[in-house]
Order: C-alpha cells, then sequence, then structure tokens
C-alpha cells in the first residue's frame, strides 16, 4: 500500500505562506511578481500560499487624474447582472490585477495558483511584527522602487470609486 509521500503528496508542515507588504510598493510589479511566485509553485505541485498586506497602501503611478479617470472606466463597465465585474475594494483590486497576470481562464493550474493568494486590507494581528512558524516574508528587492513623483494609493482609487473608507482608515476622514 502506498503512502501519500510515496504518491508526492505534500504534507501541510512543508507548505510555506510568503507574506508582502504592500506598503509603497508599484501595484504592477507587485502582482507580477506575486502571480510568478504563485503559478510557478503550483506547476511544481508545491502548497505554497502568498498573503499581501496593506493592501490599501499600495501605490499606482502616474497623474492622479489620469489614474482615477482609467479605474472609474474600467468600473463603469460593471453591470449589476451581466458583468464584467471589476471591484472596488482595494483587496479585491489586487486581486483582480494578479488574476489578470494568470493563465485564469486557459488553463487549470492559473486557477489552483488564484486560490492560494490571500489579499488583506491592513495588517493582521498575526502577521504584523515576528511571522508565525510557516512564513516568510516575500522577497521584494527586485520590486522595490522608490516612489514616483506622481502617484496614487489605492485605498484613493477605491474611495474615488465609492467604497466605504471607514473600513481601512478607521473612520478618519
Amino acid at each position: 500500500m502506498k503512502t501519500q509521500a510515496d504518491r508526492g503528496c505534500t504534507y501541510l508542515a512543508d507548505q510555506v505562506t510568503y507574506v508582502y507588504d504592500a506598503d509603497g510598493l508599484i501595484l504592477g510589479r507587485l502582482a507580477s511578481a506575486v502571480a510568478n511566485k504563485l503559478l510557478k509553485s503550483t506547476r511544481a505541485g508545491n502548497p505554497d500560499k502568498v498573503v499581501i498586506v496593506n493592501a490599501e497602501k499600495a501605490i499606482v503611478s502616474g497623474k492622479p487624474s489620469s489614474v482615477f479617470a482609467t479605474y472609474h472606466d474600467k468600473y463603469a463597465l460593471n453591470h449589476a447582472r451581466k458583468g464584467p465585474y471589476f471591484p472596488r475594494m482595494p483587496d479585491m483590486i489586487i486581486k483582480r490585477t494578479v488574476r489578470g497576470m494568470l493563465p485564469y481562464q486557459a488553463k487549470s493550474s492559473g486557477r489552483r495558483a488564484l486560490r492560494n493568494l490571500r489579499v488583506e486590507i491592513g495588517c493582521p494581528s498575526h502577521l504584523s511584527g515576528d511571522l508565525p512558524e510557516g512564513h516568510e516574508a516575500g522577497d521584494d528587492s527586485k520590486i522595490r522602487r522608490d516612489l514616483p513623483v506622481r502617484f496614487v494609493r489605492l485605498g484613493d482609487i477605491s474611495e474615488n470609486l465609492g467604497a466605504p473608507a471607514h473600513r481601512w482608515t478607521g473612520g478618519e476622514q
């Protein structure tokens, strides 16, 4: 009788969760790096997961008026019943951006990879400070850059789209 290890199955002890802090990271670079990591681990058969924290602090580079117009145009395509559905909340915008960089509709590996992604508004208490066992900080050395001259935070974009900003500002305006 073959055991799970003989069949190539991995146990949860082998699982690594990579934690990326989106604070000050450009949205496209972060999404590209996360999609690459998820797809490689999924295709290799690893159960690795990725968690992105502080989603509202990610940035989109460009002139604020053009960035707001671009996201407003994407959101204006929404139809309540027919779609396409474009999110307003910053965590869902990041998840949708990563999904766009995965072969989500073409291959099952893209869908499996997206299941291993979790995006959080703010930083959960168990991920602040020292990371728990089985968690590693994601390597953002290749994607971290100085802040561009003109940029907009994802929380401001979401607020402009009509999302309830009190969820990440704590009620401050």
